[in-house]
């Protein structure tokens, strides 16, 4: 039985690593780990606490006694009360040193950053693995004509490699953004109850560089050598803000791909991944809808209108401090995350996974390019002794009924045999077959789309790092 709600989003789209990041006891065994590094840092500084108590905290990082936590928590009505005591009773020698100094924020703000940054770089691993996706799909298709849209309406031939540069280049931006955010994360640090590091500067009896050693020698414990300037009792959560605005572009990008490959479905020029007994509708039998790119878009609004929750919370923070961003926080950052983890595991199984089918996209292309054509057809009729401007009218008039006939009747339009068959012109149908040739109308897309492939290789090559295999769509 399953009596109570459990989260969409960890059931059924984010992975088990991004759900492990944002688990319980990721995010209480991080705390435990902050509370060594205070210790053995306030050691280092003279403070009488002991290796063996330090041990014994080490010997307890990660079986937090759940139940108990619950316990203290009912009782005191404050969580990181309810785990420093449930801490110290598994290290009684140490529990009166834990938290030596400190207010709550010192294991919520850093824990906290410790998390997104490991959050971050697993975003960054499945974005750079959407991006080489990509890149695969450029390369395959790069020369392969189809027809361009603007407004949905047809325009001119582009290729599909050079229609999906423009997806991929949405995701370089965002793995831009995405590099500065990690590069630009500092360490919030402990700074006390009000961000004057008064606490530590009375522990270490007035001394100001026993206070500023302290900081940063437990920011360089967690790899940072950037801690925030000044704080009140929290980091400003412009931070947040910023976190989520990042997700936010990606999910965007995303949306915007989702969108096309929706489009794209319809014309029937690609289909997203069908497996062998998989079922479009419970009536209509024959659907094959594209049901993971809508999932994209649908899982992509959620984190867009998500975005706005830090810009509220950091617009409403009074002072030093207010807690009406502690509830909001604990929903709204997580879930971004595991959005955004959902929607980069999609993207990279429909790009990857999709099919192409090159007899519809220049089905599509025969169909308008005869239109889109006729000025070429004029040039060339003129050079032939034709008159521009009564071959103009003779166009207008030919497009015009193959139109209204397309429309009304449901007939192909046919306007390069009315064409060929006006005396007008002196036109026969070689030479109209050579006007209409698809390569004429590309124009440098298949050049554009070889340089941009030249920027995204060099951007993967200084990413190999973050390459790595797909992972499965859950459902």
């Amino acid at each position: 039985m399953k009596e109570i709600y459990e989260n969409p989003l960890c059931e059924r789209y984010a992975s088990q690593t991004m759900q492990k990041i944002f688990s319980q006891d990721n995010k209480f065994s991080t705390w435990r780990k902050l509370w060594i590094s205070l210790a053995e840092n306030e050691r280092k500084l003279g403070i009488d606490i002991s290796s063996a108590q330090i041990e014994e905290m080490k010997a307890h990082i990660y079986d937090v006694d759940y139940a108990k936590a619950a316990a203290y928590e009912r009782e005191l009505r404050h969580d990181v009360m309810a785990h420093i005591k449930t801490f110290g009773d598994a290290c009684p020698s140490a529990k009166g040193i834990i938290h030596l100094g400190a207010t709550s924020c010192y294991v919520d703000d850093n824990g906290d950053i410790l998390v997104f940054r490991e959050a971050l770089l697993e975003i960054k691993r499945k974005l750079v693995g959407a991006l080489s996706a990509l890149r695969d799909f450029v390369k395959a298709h790069k020369d392969e004509p189809t027809l361009a849209y603007t407004h949905f309406q047809a325009a001119q031939p582009t290729t599909v490699g050079k229609r999906a540069c423009l997806w991929s280049q949405d995701l370089l931006m965002d793995l831009e953004d995405l590099n500065a955010l990690i590069d630009g994360l500092r360490f919030p640090g402990c700074k006390g109850a009000t961000g004057t590091a008064a606490s530590f500067l009375n522990l270490f009896d007035g001394d100001l560089e026993k206070t500023a050693a302290l900081e940063k020698g437990i920011a360089k414990d967690f790899g940072f050598d950037k801690i925030m300037r000044v704080s009140g009792q929290t980091y400003t959560r412009k931070v947040d803000y910023r976190i989520l605005s990042v997700l936010s572009g990606i999910a965007q990008s995303a949306s915007k791909f989702a969108g096309d490959i929706r489009l794209l479905s319809h014309l029937k020029e690609f289909d997203e991944p069908f497996e062998s007994k998989q079922v479009g509708s419970s009536a209509m039998a024959y659907k094959r809808n594209p049901m993971r790119s809508e999932r994209i878009a649908s899982l992509s609004r959620l984190v867009i209108a998500d975005a706005l929750n830090p810009a509220v919370t950091a617009s409403a923070q009074w002072l030093e401090r207010s807690l009406d961003d502690s509830a909001n926080r604990r929903i709204s950052i997580p879930e971004a995350f595991l959005a955004v983890d959902g929607i980069l595991i999609l993207y990279r199984n429909v790009i990857s996974g999709g099919t192409v089918y090159p007899a519809m996209c220049m089905r599509h292309i025969k169909e308008e390019l005869p239109f889109m054509a006729t000025e070429n057809i004029m040039m060339s009729a003129v050079k032939k002794g034709g008159d521009r401007q009564d071959l103009h009218e003779r166009i207008r008039q030919i497009t015009t009924a193959a139109a209204r006939e397309a429309k009304l009747e449901g007939k192909d339009p046919d306007v390069l045999s009315a064409i060929a068959s006006d005396p007008a012109f002196k036109l026969d149908g070689n030479d109209l077959e050579e006007i209409v040739d698809v390569e004429k109308f590309i124009g440098t897309a298949p050049r554009q789309a070889e340089m941009f492939l030249k920027e995204l290789d060099e951007v993967l090559m200084r990413e190999s790092a973050f390459l790595s295999g797909a992972e499965s769509v859950n459902c």
